[in-house]
């Protein structure tokens, strides 16, 4: 049995959205192959630690902020590695390729280097899955003023929604999919639906969003080209990680209109059940917009908001 190696992996970004990818020099396992920059935890070290050496060491840049994210294992034939991978978005310096044979800005849906590395390659899906959801209500507000709050939301950048409404009659659903799948795609949105995998393929939405007592009895991914799910224990989280979805809703973190009574979770239990899972996990519940940023320091992608996000909308 390979001795599991920890690396430190680094998704580092500009205003613009493109991160950086280096070529594997000449020398190296898998030389010529693509990846996003770092290197070995040493005895002793974090993953946060080791990945603000390397970067230092690697590249010749300063990080200011690193926010965990998600964590890869991959069984290479010459090693078993687990990535554990932050976004850095606050780092200063220029870039230089001391190690690599080259460097490149690179955004997720329109890369132009190959080949990438295996532990690499299931990133860059992740890296095209926008950081805020907008989720439905349609049932509590109307069809007529949800299609015109989502018309705003889109137009302000909104990029990923969620068609909840499961208490509508069928055809109303029907009719709020159809119409909302349609605005989505006319703006380049990812659609999904909730729990109705025959409405999905009706309405031709981009995927299904599984309620937690369905995820309990799946056995095998469904074939969608987008699939998460809402969690709101580990046990949860991990069966999404073993499905191989796509993300995870995991909450209520804060208080909220949608579960009165419930206290929420807190930012502090949220970062312990999320960490080193290997995919992207939202934070829902009593968030607005203004608390991506913080939400993503504890690990979070980004948020999913019902109600807030209808009034302001963030990519």
């Amino acid at each position: 049995m390979r001795k599991r190696v920890e690396v430190a992996a680094a998704v580092i970004t500009r205003p613009d959205g493109s991160f950086l990818l280096g070529q594997r020099a000449p020398d190296t396992f898998y030389a010529g192959y693509w990846e996003f920059p770092g290197g070995k935890v040493e005895p002793g070290e974090t993953a946060h630690a080791a990945l603000i050496r390397e970067l230092q060491e690697e590249l010749g840049i300063t990080v200011h902020r690193a926010n965990p994210w998600i964590t890869r294992e991959h069984l290479y034939e010459h090693a078993h590695v687990r990535l554990h991978f932050f976004e850095v978005c606050d780092w200063s310096g220029t870039p230089n390729d001391h190690v690599h044979s080259a460097l490149e800005w690179q955004q997720a849906d329109a890369l132009s280097v190959s080949p990438m590395l295996p532990a690499n390659g299931p990133i860059l899906k992740s890296l095209c899955l926008p950081r805020t959801m907008g989720v439905t209500h349609a049932a509590e507000i109307g069809i007529d003023a949800q299609l015109a709050a989502l018309d705003a939301a889109l137009g302000a950048g909104l990029r990923l929604l969620q068609i909840r409404d499961v208490t509508l009659a069928a055809d109303a659903r029907a009719q709020l999919a159809r119409e909302a799948v349609a605005r989505c795609h006319a703006h380049g949105a990812i659609a999904l639906v909730n729990g109705d995998p025959a409405l999905t393929v009706a309405v031709g939405a981009n995927g299904l969003h599984l309620r937690a007592s369905q995820l309990a009895e799946l056995s095998s991914r469904p074939d969608f080209e987008w699939v998460g799910a809402s969690c709101h224990t580990r046990a949860d989280l991990e069966a999404v990680a073993r499905l191989e979805l796509d993300y995870a809703l995991l909450g209520p973190v804060l208080p909220t209109a949608t579960h009165p009574g419930a206290s929420g979770i807190g930012w502090g239990a949220f970062h312990m059940l999320t960490r080193d899972l290997p995919m992207p996990v939202f934070a829902i519940g009593g968030l607005i917009p203004a608390d991506t940023d913080a939400a993503r320091g504890y690990g979070a992608h980004g948020i999913a908001a019902i109600r807030s996000v209808w009034h302001r909308s963030a990519p």
